[in-house]
């Protein structure tokens, strides 16, 4: 999994900052990161507080857990189906 620099916390501050008005050249020369990730940051981020984020991020690795676990069950299934289809 592809680990970030910046949390959650400091992601929200910097968007915080643009709403209060800064340029977003300036936000992303001060911060190290380019343009597109700050409007990438917008569109995932935006208007969310930190207990959101954290919030979300717990509800999206939840969601991931009962992904696999439904790709598993569905896997079982399909191997028994084939499993009583060679037995008769």
């Amino acid at each position: 999994m592809k680990r970030t620099r910046f949390s959650e916390e400091q992601i929200i501050g910097v968007l915080k900052e643009a709403e209060a008005g800064a340029k977003t050249a300036d936000l992303a020369r001060r911060h190290g990161v380019s343009e597109a990730t700050i409007y990438n940051w917008k569109s995932k981020y935006g208007g969310l507080e930190v207990s959101d984020a954290r919030r979300l991020k717990g509800l999206e690795s939840e969601n991931a857990k009962l992904k696999r676990l439904l790709a598993d069950a569905m896997l079982d299934q399909a191997a028994l189906k084939d499993l009583l289809a060679k037995k008769f």
